[in-house]
């Protein structure tokens, strides 16, 4: 048995190419979330609520999933034995604290700013930390060095970022709404980091995407009783069956990536998944836009620098020779 620390690299490694296509897809889910979390905040009233409801029925559909396969529960009782030998450490278990983050900041912010403005503000986060934690050898892959296009890749997208805020700083929004999903956005990196270690030791994406939703749903229960008993509860929940999709949309990306994270590394991983979430994002303001949307040159422009930020840090750069 590999003990977490180890990191072994994948038996079977994806094509880098499609490894990337991948996570663009998956990130355009993340953007999908965050839309049907806001709008499920901003109907009920409460943010809180909101990511509860969202972790919570996705905890209940892979209880469901562990009940049908096996592999899902030797893999937990791998962990569970792992944790108690102390072969595995006990922080590479709370990737959930950030999943539950993330979620609850597409409650309070994303129906505010709307889902490109969003996005763009966790990608900050997720490009510096992304780069940071392949640097220490955090993910599954060891350590991967800092080369100049990773480098250039990551300035690139806080480049982007900042373009793409400029606009709304110093505007009605308040600073704490752009600063919750950038902090969100660094613990998506250490999110897929720690969850790709728990996948390679449990041998079990479903093992590691139940782990995350078990701590995330309790992490967000205890801040929604918190909340609630100061502010109250909401007095009525929407109807509509689609606003209460985020649970399993947020299984498919968190097992995703968590099994991606092993053949891409940290940073390449979290810029493609950015890459997917800037295309949907706009995609979904521009169908279906709220109150909040702010689209405008500054916007449009930040994406495609986000994407340029992507191929220049995922590509495999090689030296000329004479």
């Amino acid at each position: 048995m590999t003990a977490v620390g180890e990191a072994p690299a994948a038996k079977k490694p994806l094509p880098a190419g499609l490894a990337i296509l991948i996570a663009v897809v998956v990130g355009g889910g993340i953007a999908a979330q965050a839309r049907i979390n806001g709008e499920l905040s901003a109907r009920a009233g409460d943010g809180f609520v909101a990511a509860s409801i969202s972790f919570g029925s996705g905890l209940v559909i892979l209880l469901i999933c562990l009940l049908i396969m096996r592999s899902g529960r030797t893999g937990v009782a791998r962990v569970w034995g792992m944790l108690r030998s102390g072969t595995m450490p006990w922080w590479t278990v709370l990737g959930g604290l950030a999943g539950a983050l993330l979620v609850l900041s597409q409650g309070l912010t994303a129906a505010l700013v709307g889902v490109a403005l969003f996005s763009v503000a966790v990608i900050a986060g997720q490009t510096v930390s992304g780069l940071l934690l392949d640097r220490a050898g955090f993910g599954p892959t060891g350590v991967v060095r800092i080369t100049v296009p990773r480098a250039a890749g990551a300035i690139l997208a806080l480049i982007a970022v900042g373009w793409s805020v400029s606009g709304q700083l110093g505007g009605p929004v308040p600073v704490w709404v752009l600063i919750l999903p950038l902090i969100a956005g660094l613990g998506l990196s250490w999110q897929q980091a720690v969850n790709g270690r728990v996948k390679v030791a449990a041998q079990s994406t479903l093992a590691a995407t139940f782990g995350n939703f078990v701590v995330g749903t309790a992490a967000l229960v205890v801040a929604m009783l918190i909340h609630s008993s100061f502010v109250g509860w909401p007095t009525s929940l929407p109807t509509e069956w689609w606003l209460y999709t985020g649970g399993a949309i947020g299984c498919v990306f968190i097992g995703t990536l968590a099994w991606l994270v092993q053949h891409t590394g940290v940073l390449v991983l979290g810029l493609a998944s950015v890459a997917g979430q800037l295309l949907a994002a706009i995609a979904i303001d521009v169908i279906f836009p709220s109150d909040a949307t702010h689209l405008g040159f500054a916007t449009f422009g930040s994406t495609a620098l986000a994407l340029c930020a992507v191929v220049i840090a995922s590509a495999r750069w090689k030296r000329r020779t004479r």
